[in-house]
């Protein structure tokens, strides 16, 4: 049955050009607590406005209120980022919305009405956000990643989703402009040789376990920064990942894992429990040492007087690791990677692998980890080239008139 539209007032929904070459036009819309107020939408050209206008009366049709105070994205984004995210997420969450909002998005449409805010904004900012410098880490300018730009656009769309949810705006216009997903840069693993080497190198260093777990069972860096030893069963042989830790705002937070995959029971290896245990009788000897400085947080990887290990201080002693071994600019991640890496090529079926590091999906442990080298490549060829020719180092000859012309 086709919905009744109901009947225009005098002048409402007439299309108007401005002194400043702008177009505009307007409707009497519901508003949230009663009654109904003019609207109003402008645009650079008529189609555009009338577009708006439409959308602003199938609102009205179906009896959608719209805010009774009109106001900005800026001031809107405020409300959601105090009232909906920072109860609901982890601090490190709600400081990096935060910083998009404020350093990214707020500057480019932060002054647009936020019931004014089309598509055609979307686009402008992420337009904005492709062509902004930044500060690079050697001092230059370099321009905003792709990733980051792609997170400013799933920032807004999910404030204007709640502003739907709470009846401000109509529509989730965010949703209307597609944002093509950047290739995920895996960034470098070891091979065998080298992860034993790195390893021979660091045997001494006070977080050796620490770079063990994270070679061979790939635990995240935070799943290790925030293990605790009630988590380990050093007798039995496994460990469970039940928490994370984040740094914000100067202090240390414990929270749950990244997914819910990424709550799992990892066995320990021999070659790992004996690390633990090592790491556990210095860690035990530091107590003794540190006496009434010492800090119990009950965690397994601490400083030497027991507090939490920050992500910012395990980078800088990365840093130095990398340095010191040659490795490049490989991020602490990679050493993830390598684990990932290794146990796919050593035939590991990928579901187990996918397991034993917590992936939410195995299309992730094959598609972003699984890449052979070009060694592991030319051995595959090979192995193709001989099934198909029979060893043959001549071309096999086929007959025309035996080829399958399907």
């Amino acid at each position: 049955m086709p919905r009744k539209i109901r009947k225009r007032a005098n002048g409402e929904g007439t299309i108007a050009k401005r002194s400043d070459g702008r177009y505009t036009a307007a409707a009497f819309v519901p508003v949230s607590g009663g009654g109904r107020r003019r609207v109003y939408v402008y645009g650079r050209t008529r189609d555009e406005v009338r577009e708006k206008l439409d959308d602003l009366m199938r609102q009205a049709d179906d009896g959608i209120p719209r805010a009774k105070e009109r106001q900005t994205v800026a001031a809107y984004l405020d409300y959601w980022l105090e009232n909906v995210v920072r109860p609901e997420k982890r601090a490190t969450t709600f400081n990096g919305y935060e910083s998009i909002v404020r350093l990214h998005i707020v500057p480019v449409i932060g002054k647009k009405k936020l019931d004014e805010l089309g598509p055609a904004d979307v686009r402008k900012l992420l337009a904005a956000l492709r062509e902004k410098e930044i500060s690079g880490s050697g001092g230059g300018p370099r321009r905003l990643s792709a990733r980051m730009v792609q997170f400013a656009h799933a920032v807004l769309r999910n404030a204007l989703s709640n502003a739907v949810r709470e009846e401000l705006i109509g529509r989730n216009v965010a949703k209307l402009v597609q944002v093509s997903n950047p290739e995920y840069d895996v960034g470098t693993s070891l091979d065998p040789v080298a992860a034993r080497a790195l390893l021979a190198r660091i045997a001494d260093d006070r977080l050796y376990a620490l770079y063990l777990c994270a070679i061979v069972l790939g635990m995240r860096r935070g799943e290790l920064l925030g293990l605790a030893w009630d988590a380990v069963d050093l007798d039995a042989g496994k460990l469970a990942v039940r928490q994370s830790l984040t740094w914000a705002n100067g202090q240390a937070h414990l929270g749950p894992p990244k997914s819910r995959a990424s709550r799992r029971i990892v066995p320990l290896p021999a070659t790992v429990v004996d690390a633990l245990r090592e790491h556990r009788k210095q860690q035990d000897d530091e107590q003794e040492i540190a006496g009434d400085r010492w800090t119990e947080t009950g965690l397994v990887f601490t400083s030497p007087l027991g507090g939490s290990v920050s992500p910012r201080t395990l980078a800088a002693q990365w840093h130095q690791i990398r340095t010191a071994a040659g490795l490049g600019r490989m991020r602490f991640h990679d050493l993830r990677h390598t684990a990932v890496s290794l146990l796919l090529a050593l035939g590991i079926p990928p579901h187990v692998v996918r397991e034993i590091v917590g992936h939410s999906d195995v299309k992730v442990t094959m598609t972003v980890y699984a890449h052979g080298n070009l060694d592991e490549k030319a051995a595959a060829l090979s192995q193709l080239s001989t099934a198909v020719t029979g060893g043959l180092l001549s071309p096999v000859v086929v007959n025309e008139d035996e080829q399958d012309e399907s």
